[in-house]
């Protein structure tokens, strides 16, 4: 008898194989630099490390700037969609 294969479910996309939880489950942002997250159909990137901002443009192309409470209160994804 061969074994059943698991699942295949989003949490076990997500999930290290630990079982701990990763950031984009717990929703915490990115901390590298030159990470990527988008925000109400524009992307940001995060600039440096120590008193880091999240850099992007606004609809009209001017240049905008978000710390990390501000891009949490917004929302974000680390997906266009």
């Amino acid at each position: 008898m061969e074994p059943a294969e698991p699942s295949k479910t989003t949490r076990s996309a997500t999930a290290t194989l630990d079982g701990a939880p990763t950031a984009e489950e717990s929703h915490d942002l990115p901390t590298a630099p030159c990470s990527v997250v988008w925000s109400g159909g524009h992307s940001y990137v995060r600039e440096g490390s120590a008193g880091a901002r999240w850099a992007g443009v606004d609809d009209r192309g001017r240049a905008r700037f978000l710390t990390d409470a501000e891009l949490r209160r917004r929302g974000w994804s680390r997906t266009r969609d």
